[in-house]
């Protein structure tokens, strides 16, 4: 019998564990809280006898934690969990969305993406050593502040970590067939900026030049860019707070995404290409973080996808694939050759909403996974 479908994993344990890290809410641009997300983080895997670091934050941004675990070939290439603590939730949404069980489902902030799949790795990790059983593998996690932003600060320290790693598996969600991701689209951010002329809203208006209704004629015919190719998104939207001002200035945010590199670098020159004075109002589009496409279904990706498969299978579940919108910091490893495996983590839904969940039942299978691969990676 293999060693992963006996460890006692216990449902109402890891739910009682995660607890504390739901209600320690940990918004990306908070940096202070991020760091208190850390702390806790940081104690849990000393107290699963790792050697831990605290790596200072930059970019205003909370620090990332680097956990090694004891293990005869520590310092050999192995086992990186690459997770993120950071969330998209402000502090506060908690009275909205509380901690919760009801009806199979746990609830709460960033429960799904990703702090549950965070928990669940550093589970097994306890289960293996606390049953006598040494990986194959020396294994580390890194965990960071800042995915949720495109990983601008990070990225670095997960690349230079990744190239000393045999395997890199990342405990994003998974997808509600219990499926995983062997490749992500590419993704481009885009920092917008519109200026116009002040004015006194009441007394002066034709005085002025609005730069927030060009900033919203600009925004319609972003998204309008949108194609089975290449998609465009826009938040993030702000201005002068004063009513009985026109506006002379306003910002937004874009976000472009494409299955195909090529097709998010012709997305990213169109976007560029719209800077210019219309209306007489100045726009300016700024190119912010890009994540690189983690091409589908890469053979050293398939190869490390076939073991968890036949590991999930043995358990009597299914474990399809598929190549997934939305970025991770798999993005880069994948992208470096590196094998890796994404949404290793828990099946819920509701991520990024008030509704963000995760489902009782898949909890342990899922735990169990993630140790069957810890225990067989070679």
């Amino acid at each position: 019998m293999s060693i992963w479908k006996e460890l006692p994993f216990d449902t109402d344990e890891i739910v009682e564990g995660l607890r504390p890290w739901i209600e320690c809410e940990s918004p990306t641009f908070d940096a202070a809280a991020v760091d208190r997300m850390m702390d806790l983080v940081a104690m849990r895997c000393a107290e699963l006898g790792a050697t831990v670091e605290r790596i200072p934050g930059t970019m205003g941004l909370g620090g990332s934690v680097r956990a090694r675990f004891p293990h005869p070939r520590m310092g050999e290439p192995g086992i990186l969990i690459s997770g993120h603590f950071d969330t998209v939730h402000p502090v506060g949404t908690l009275a909205k969305n509380p901690f919760r069980r009801e009806g199979g489902r746990v609830y709460g902030p960033g429960i799904q993406d990703m702090k549950g799949g965070n928990y669940i790795a550093l589970e097994a990790i306890r289960r293996l050593a606390e049953a006598g059983f040494e990986t194959p593998l020396p294994v580390t996690a890194l965990f960071t502040p800042d995915e949720e932003i495109g990983t601008p600060a990070a990225r670095t320290l997960i690349e230079t970590e990744a190239r000393r790693a045999k395997y890199v598996l990342c405990p994003e969600p998974a997808h509600r067939d219990n499926g995983v991701t062997t490749g992500r689209y590419a993704i481009a951010r885009f920092d917008l900026h519109a200026e116009g002329k002040p004015s006194h809203a009441g007394a002066r208006l034709s005085d002025g030049t609005s730069a927030v209704r060009e900033l919203a004629r600009r925004i319609i015919e972003i998204e309008e860019m949108t194609s089975e190719d290449c998609t465009f998104s826009c938040n993030n939207v702000s201005s002068g707070r004063w009513v009985n001002c026109v506006p002379w200035t306003a910002s937004a945010e874009c976000l472009s995404m494409a299955k195909e590199q090529d097709d998010l670098d012709s997305g990213i020159e169109r976007m560029l290409a719209l800077s210019g004075e219309r209306n007489g109002v100045r726009f300016t589009v700024t190119r912010g973080v890009t994540r690189p496409v983690w091409e589908a279904e890469r053979p050293e990706t398939m190869a490390l996808y076939e073991k968890a498969r036949a590991i999930s299978v043995d358990l009597g579940h299914e474990m399809p694939h598929r190549s997934q919108g939305g970025g991770s910091d798999a993005n880069f490893t994948g992208a470096m050759g590196i094998p890796s495996l994404c949404s290793l983590g828990v099946r819920g839904d509701g991520l990024h909403t008030f509704g963000e969940h995760i489902d009782e039942e898949m909890i342990v299978p899922r735990t169990r996974i993630f140790a069957g691969l810890l225990a067989t990676l070679d």
